[in-house]
């Protein structure tokens, strides 16, 4: 199973940026789907947005416009940038993987918190 850690998180203002990191502990970009997931305190996990082994991505209707995901298949390292950022967008951001049909493994999830 691979191992997943996000960083990036933090308090920022209202209509700043953030960039999200999520390190995979092997080189899995170039086979897996990856993506991110958020947890806003009292919801549902939701998708964000994810990105296939070949480089398509997907976006959440919620996502489009604000939220870019990409990765590095050399450092094997997946981003989520967020410009525009909004109080709504507090939640816990968690990177996720999956290789065909398998179940998603997870990381520990990085705090974002947006102040008005």
């Amino acid at each position: 199973q691979v191992q997943l850690v996000e960083s990036g998180g933090g308090l920022v203002q209202a209509g700043g940026s953030l960039r999200l990191s999520c390190a995979a502990s092997r080189n899995i970009f170039n086979r897996y789907t990856m993506g991110w997931y958020r947890q806003a305190p009292g919801k549902q996990r939701e998708l964000v947005a994810l990105i296939t082994s070949g480089g398509m991505t997907n976006y959440a209707d919620s996502a489009k416009g604000r939220f870019t995901i990409s990765k590095d298949n050399v450092k094997s390292t997946l981003y989520l940038q967020i410009n525009s950022l909004k109080p709504e967008d507090t939640a816990v951001y968690y990177c996720s993987a999956r290789l065909g049909g398998q179940p998603w493994s997870w990381g520990q999830g990085t705090q974002v918190t947006v102040s008005s």
